[in-house]
């Protein structure tokens, strides 16, 4: 089975470079990169959930892949979990990382103020700001959608995570029919800063 990576709000495929030359040593590795971030040409249209998933589902058609497990780093990991919510015989597995699932205009507000110190292109922090934004006023992923997800899927936030909580992500675990919950220890939020060597070991046990 393929491990498809899927990174985070400004970010690119390459910030999951280090992680997927690991996972390729003993999987193969396939990473998308969303609509408007790194090279990938911005589409005249606003970013959506459901528009990430789009993008997974026509890189997934395109490399031939019917079926793949999924991690997910922070924005990664929701869209990874709105992709099992849509299309259900796409996913096997799914593993997220330092995703956030508590979500109110108060919560979209103070992460774009922490996403502006973050260095990256204008005009992607303007459709990135307004994305956020939405999503705090209508969340796509409550109690009810995460209920819906019955393949096994692995929360995992990092125990010194500023962004992410480690009691939201219990509570959307218990959720979650089939969820489990990992607490990583001495990990913040930052992809670059977790221990890539571990991770790797997670997801490739997880997957097998």
């Amino acid at each position: 089975m393929t491990m498809l990576l899927l990174h985070g709000a400004l970010g690119a495929r390459t910030q999951l470079d280090a992680l997927a030359s690991l996972i390729s040593r003993r999987q193969t590795v396939h990473q998308v990169e969303f609509e408007g971030h790194g090279e990938t040409p911005h589409r005249d249209r606003p970013f959506t959930v459901d528009g990430f998933v789009e993008n997974v589902i026509s890189a997934m058609d395109a490399a031939g892949l019917s079926k793949v497990d999924v991690f997910g780093y922070s924005l990664g990991g929701y869209v990874g979990l709105a992709l099992a919510l849509a299309r259900p015989e796409r996913v096997s597995t799914i593993t997220t990382l330092g995703t956030k699932f508590e979500w109110n205009a108060d919560v979209a507000a103070s992460l774009v103020t922490r996403l502006r110190k973050v260095d990256a292109p204008e005009p992607l922090h303007e459709r990135t700001t307004d994305f956020l934004t939405r999503l705090g006023e209508r969340p796509p992923l409550g109690r009810t959608e995460l209920a819906r997800i019955h393949h096994r899927v692995r929360i995992m936030v990092g125990d010194r995570d500023a962004t992410v909580s480690v009691e939201e992500s219990a509570a959307a675990y218990r959720q979650l029919p089939s969820g489990e919950l990992m607490v990583l220890p001495r990990t913040t939020h930052p992809m670059e800063q977790v221990d890539a060597y571990r991770l790797a070991d997670i997801l490739i046990e997880l997957a097998s």
